[in-house]
C-alpha cells in the first residue's frame, strides 16, 4: 500500500510538472510523451531495483548512460533538459523507497516548485538571446554593440562574435540583451539576414 501511494504521488507530480508547468509555457507536444515515458520508466525500474539483489549503483549508471544517449539524439533547449532530469528524479524518488516517507514527498514537491519558479516567464522576463547574421562585417565590437542595441531595442549585456566574413560582408553573432523599449524593429526593416537552424531568411532566432 505504501508503494502504491508513492506511485500515485509520482504520477500526480509528473502530471503537474508536464501539463500545468511545462506545456502551457512551451507548447512542445512531442516532449510530453518523453517526460511521461522517462518518469514512469524510471519509476518502474527503480522499484524493481529496490526489491532485487541488483545494485542500485549499477542501475543509476545505466540510467545515466541512457539519458545521455537520449539527450544527444536530438537538439533540445537547456530548460527542456531540466524538465527531463526533473522527470527522472521524480521517478527515482518514488521508486527507490520501500515505504512512504515525508522526505521523498517533500523532495518531489521541491522539484516541481523549483521548475515552476526557475522557468517562470516573469523571472528575468526582459532578457533575450538571439543569434543574428548581419549584412556587414564588424571588426569593432563597440560599433557592433551600438548597432545591435539600435536594431534590437535593448541594452546588450553580452555578445559573442561567431564569425566575420570579410569577403561576403557578413557577421554571425550571438547576443544577449535586456529589452528597454516596447520591442525591437523588425530585422526585415533593417535589412538583415538571420539564420534559424538550417533555414535562411528574414527573421530572428531566440
Amino acid at each position: 500500500m505504501d508503494q502504491t501511494l508513492l506511485v500515485v504521488a509520482d504520477l500526480a507530480a509528473i502530471s503537474v510538472l508536464t501539463f500545468a508547468v511545462y506545456f502551457p509555457r512551451h507548447h512542445r507536444r512531442d516532449l510530453i510523451a518523453a517526460f511521461l515515458g522517462v518518469n514512469v520508466g524510471v519509476l518502474a525500474v527503480a522499484m524493481t531495483l529496490s526489491s532485487s539483489s541488483v545494485g542500485i549503483g549499477l542501475g543509476m549508471g545505466l540510467f545515466g548512460v541512457l539519458s545521455i544517449i537520449r539527450l544527444r539524439s536530438n537538439e533540445i533547449a537547456q530548460h527542456e533538459i531540466a524538465y527531463y532530469f526533473s522527470a527522472l528524479a521524480l521517478g527515482l524518488l518514488a521508486g527507490l523507497p520501500e515505504e512512504v516517507n515525508i522526505l521523498s514527498a517533500l523532495l518531489m514537491a521541491l522539484i516541481v516548485a523549483t521548475m515552476y519558479v526557475g522557468d517562470h516567464p516573469k523571472l528575468f522576463g526582459r532578457y533575450r538571446q538571439r543569434s543574428l547574421r548581419l549584412d556587414a562585417a564588424y571588426t569593432d565590437e563597440d560599433a557592433l554593440r551600438a548597432h545591435l542595441e539600435v536594431l534590437l531595442g535593448g541594452r546588450v549585456v553580452n555578445l559573442s562574435v561567431q564569425s566575420v566574413d570579410m569577403v561576403n560582408d557578413m557577421t554571425l553573432v550571438d547576443v544577449r540583451y535586456v529589452v528597454t523599449g516596447e520591442g525591437s524593429r523588425a530585422p526585415q526593416e533593417a535589412g538583415h539576414r538571420v539564420e534559424q537552424g538550417q533555414a535562411r531568411g528574414q527573421g530572428v532566432r531566440a
